[in-house]
């Protein structure tokens, strides 16, 4: 934990956006911790936060059997910002009233400003209305004393409260997603002004508190981190080496679902550039071997789960055993993996190894960026001293391939995929659009359909192509190429990647959501 900042703790009821409230703190350089609402008394006292955030949840207030705040919390005299669920939770708990079967608000809504508050503090204005994203069914009929009503929509006459007095507020809807346009600002008021925390978290002090973690938790011994690729894990990596030297070894699977020239990228930066040591393990037959007749998107990322610690743990013994096992796991992939808080909230995400490792296996976890999104582990990648062309990779789940190819595998699939993947790739940076963009990649659908080639009939594989924009890793938008782009990459797809005949772009956005193809 940031010991020498000041700190905001998030109450986490169940929200699958949780982490982007605890992004929106850290824009404005204050450390956040997100904690189960269970533990909330307990890290209350223990990280002695300067203001509390109680997040969204899919519960309803009106159960009995629902989540609430600490009690003591309200005594504290901590400032204390309520938002969806823990708006109501805290109205409820503070004698107001909860209802349900009123009439819900989901997606954009518009609410009218009755009165000035520090939270709107240069953002929103007395008679004006503001667009704002809900997601609600129950809302707050009566409120607690000492509250008065700031703002309200055509569903919610309560969609802002606040007790002045006691630095009390609440707000039905979701100012942590980009759908809410002001909705950082809010949460800046909330964090610098009505809580006074100072902003002095970076990512400079992030590293050195890291490398102190680290140390603290490996002493003298012996670490293998898993790379895939990606950013996240040749962030960790080069991170736990800067703190723990020659006992880190860094062990790359070439499971043979990577992108084109991936391996080659990988073994160069780490071997040439940062002289770390490295295991460069072929294991290509092995995963593709396990594959093979698999079509569950979820069997597939469980078998390629399981195979990866066990080429780990085969390797670990090589080297004499090792006593931890570091991987890139970022902060939404530990929340998109489990239930948060032992509630309702959906497992989206099943590859990572977040919730510990077999119990066969005599190696503890180290994951330095756990608490990181994948724009912050990008600048920690930059403050570390990473290749402009590598910090800037767009995202490469840890199944690879095996989920851009639905269906079954097989090597032929992934060799056209591959192909293909390069040239869309390849066409975007030519086009300079390659940093506008969060992530794209080519899918081969599991269909094949008949087409003309010059003068014969073929009949071949689909291909669509994906890009999207994000800013957190959660919510996306589809990327709105002109059509003389998606032209020039079909045809070139269609004429250099023998087995493709078609090509089509794919226009879904997923606010919120995973922005992965399944």
């Amino acid at each position: 934990m940031a010991q020498m900042h000041d700190k905001i703790l998030i109450v986490d009821f169940g929200s699958q956006v949780t982490q982007l409230i605890a992004r929106r703190v850290r824009e404005e350089g204050v450390y956040s911790e997100v904690v189960p609402f269970q533990k909330a008394a307990e890290a209350i006292r223990t990280m002695k936060p300067k203001g509390v955030i109680l997040s969204g949840g899919p519960e309803s207030v009106t159960a009995d059997s629902s989540p609430r705040a600490p009690q003591e919390l309200f005594d504290t005299g901590l400032p204390v910002f309520g938002i969806c669920y823990g708006q109501q939770t805290m109205a409820a708990q503070l004698g107001g009233q909860v209802e349900g079967g009123h009439h819900s608000e989901f997606g954009r809504a518009e609410i009218e400003i009755f009165s000035e508050s520090p939270l709107f503090q240069g953002v929103w204005h007395v008679g004006k209305k503001y667009p704002v994203w809900m997601s609600h069914g129950d809302r707050v009929t009566k409120l607690p004393e000492g509250f008065e009503v700031l703002a309200a929509s055509e569903n919610a006459p309560f969609a802002v409260v606040a007790d002045e007095k006691h630095k009390f507020y609440g707000v039905q809807f979701h100012p942590e997603v980009v759908h809410t346009p002001q909705g950082a600002q809010l949460i800046r008021n909330f964090v610098r002004d009505i809580a006074g925390c100072k902003g002095d978290w970076t990512m400079k002090a992030f590293r050195e508190e890291a490398i102190e973690r680290i140390r603290a938790q490996v002493g003298k011994g012996k670490v293998i981190c898993g790379l895939s690729g990606g950013v996240d894990s040749a962030v960790a990596a080069v991170l736990i080496h800067e703190a723990i030297g020659d006992q880190l070894t860094c062990v790359f699977v070439d499971h043979g679902l990577l992108r084109a020239s991936e391996a080659e990228q990988v073994v160069s930066l780490f071997r040439d550039h940062y002289n770390i040591p490295l295991v460069h393990v072929q294991a290509q037959d092995l995963f593709i071997g396990s594959l093979e007749g698999v079509s569950d998107p979820e069997v597939k990322r469980k078998t390629i789960g399981k195979l990866f610690i066990d080429v780990f743990d085969e390797e670990a013994k090589k080297i004499g055993g090792a006593d931890f096992l570091a991987q890139g796991t970022l902060y939404p992939d530990v929340i998109e993996s489990v239930s948060f808080t032992g509630g309702p909230s959906v497992t989206i995400k099943s590859h990572h190894n977040v919730g510990g490792l077999p119990e066969r296996m005599k190696m503890k976890l180290v994951e330095p960026l756990r608490e990181l999104f994948k724009d912050e582990v990008r600048v920690l990648g930059r403050e570390l001293g990473l290749p402009e062309a590598f910090v800037g990779r767009h995202p490469f789940p840890g199944p690879g391939l095996a989920i851009r190819v639905p269906g079954t595998i097989t090597r032929e699939k992934l060799d056209i995929l591959r192909k293909a993947d390069a040239i869309y790739l390849e066409e975007i940076r030519n086009a300079g659009l390659y940093d506008e963009i969060w992530q794209a990649f080519a899918v081969l659908l599991p269909v094949k359909t008949v087409g003309v080639m010059g003068d014969g009939r073929t009949y071949d594989h689909v291909c669509a192509l994906r890009a999207v924009t994000s800013v957190d890793g959660m919510t996306a938008d589809f990327y709105p190429f002109d059509m003389n782009f998606l032209g020039r990459v079909a045809t070139r797809i269609i004429n250099e990647v023998k087995g493709i005949n078609r090509v089509t772009y794919d226009i879904t956005s997923k606010p919120p959501g995973t922005i992965e193809w399944e």
